[in-house]
This record gives structure tokens, C-alpha cells and sequence, in this order.
């Protein structure tokens, strides 16, 4: 067993034990913070896994802009034991069936793992961002572009549907 798949393993189990920290813990703020070491240590894989671009995309958009909008929203929650919500047997109920669904299906994910082909060599050059950016601008350029009109126009509607009238502020 060679450095970087005891490296793999131990950040899996990293992974995986902050996010069950995430869900068990009954502080909100230790709950986040969980959940930073959870999207750390996921990036973490995404550099042995060769994926540089998935790698800065995950410190950049995951462990810092959504986390940074979680503590801001925990922060201006409030939260106590007073204000939280009581726990409903309902809310049990549903929330073990999900898991138990949720159990289902992982065991069936596991057990097509054998049927999975894998390159007998793996291709070292497969995860670079100077391969990812030649794809999108020459096979992928129409939709790329596409996407980018997309999103514009996006971001102009929801400028336009945040945007109070004139008349409004008076």
C-alpha cells in the first residue's frame, strides 16, 4: 500500500467522521465548523485524485463562500434553546425512514462496485485544468458560451427582482 492510498484512506475516514460530526453535533457554530474540516478534507481527495480544478473549486466556492454564508445565517438566527423548534415524533419517524432508504441504497451502490471498469493504467493527465480549459474552448465552446448568456441573464433578473422602484423608497 503506497503513501497516497493510506493518505486517501485516512481522509475518508476524515470525511466521513466530520460528517457525522456535522449531523450529531448539537451546537450549530461546532457543527459548521465540522462541516469546514468535512469540505477540507474533501478537497484533499480531489488532489490525489489528480482533479486540480475541482480541488480550488472546492476551497473557493465550498469551504469559503457557502460556509462563510452558514455562520453568517447561524449568527443571525440567534439561536437558543427557547426559540429551536420541539422534535415531533412525525419528524422521527420521517427522518428514519429517509435514513433507512438512504441505507438501501448505499448498500446497492456498494454492491455494483465490482462491476465498475477501470483503465488498467490510469491517465495522469486526465484531471489538469489546461485539458478542462482546451475541451471547453474547442468541442465545448457553443454550449460554454451558451451557459455564460445563461447565467448573465440570470444574474440581470435577479438584480432586476432585488431591485426596489423609485416610487417604492418614498
Amino acid at each position: 500500500m503506497g503513501l497516497s492510498e493510506i493518505l486517501a484512506y485516512s481522509l475518508g475516514v476524515v470525511s466521513i467522521t466530520t460528517a457525522l460530526l456535522v449531523v450529531f453535533s448539537k451546537n450549530p457554530i461546532h457543527s459548521v465548523l465540522y462541516l469546514i474540516l468535512t469540505f477540507f478534507s474533501i478537497a484533499g481527495q480531489y488532489v490525489i485524485l489528480n482533479a486540480q480544478f475541482l480541488f480550488i473549486v472546492q476551497i473557493i466556492v465550498y469551504s469559503g463562500a457557502i460556509m462563510v454564508l452558514f455562520l453568517f445565517v447561524l449568527m443571525l438566527l440567534n439561536l437558543s434553546g427557547d426559540t429551536e423548534p420541539q422534535k415531533d415524533n412525525v419528524f422521527k419517524i420521517i427522518s428514519v425512514v429517509a435514513g433507512g432508504l438512504l441505507f438501501i441504497s448505499m448498500i446497492a451502490m456498494l454492491k455494483g462496485i465490482g462491476n465498475m471498469n477501470l483503465p488498467a493504467s490510469p491517465d495522469s493527465q486526465i484531471g489538469l485544468v489546461k485539458n478542462l480549459g482546451q475541451l471547453l474552448f474547442s468541442k465545448y465552446v457553443i454550449p460554454f458560451e451558451l451557459s455564460s448568456v445563461l447565467f448573465l441573464s440570470g444574474m440581470v433578473g435577479a438584480v432586476m427582482i432585488g431591485k426596489k422602484d423609485a416610487e417604492d423608497i418614498n
